[in-house]
């Protein structure tokens, strides 16, 4: 499992480049297809697909764009077997700051991030 755990860890580091340069390509390697994300917003459940998220990631200046502080770390990674693994991570766009639940599958071509359930805070 330690060769399963640096995969996991290297899909996240292109998850963080991603996140911090705005790159869909580099989030494209890591998110599978069909994965979605969600939030709660005044109590409703937010579902948002990879794609429509993608289009939201494009059109939004970067962190990186726009020269903010760079801060992301892995708080932890469960794998409970072979094929399937949880990972908590914190992130920022300030003024967000992000905590995220990813969701990993390991798959013929890697370990994909099947869904993301995330909280925002703002300060």
């Amino acid at each position: 499992m330690s060769s399963d755990l640096h995969q996991i860890e290297a899909a996240l580091q292109t998850y963080f480049d991603g996140l911090y340069a705005g790159d869909t390509d580099k989030l494209g390697a890591v998110f599978h297809d069909v994965a979605h994300l969600f939030s709660v917003t005044d109590g409703k459940l937010n579902d948002l697909p990879r794609a429509a998220w993608f289009d939201a990631v494009r059109n939004r200046k970067s962190a990186q764009s726009q020269d903010l502080p760079r801060r992301d770390w892995i708080v932890s990674i469960d794998q409970s077997g072979p094929t399937t693994a949880l990972a908590k991570v914190h992130c920022q766009i300030p003024p967000r700051y992000f905590t995220d639940y990813l969701t990993f599958v390991k798959l013929a071509e890697g370990w994909k991030i099947v869904s993301k359930t995330f909280h925002t805070d703002t300060r």
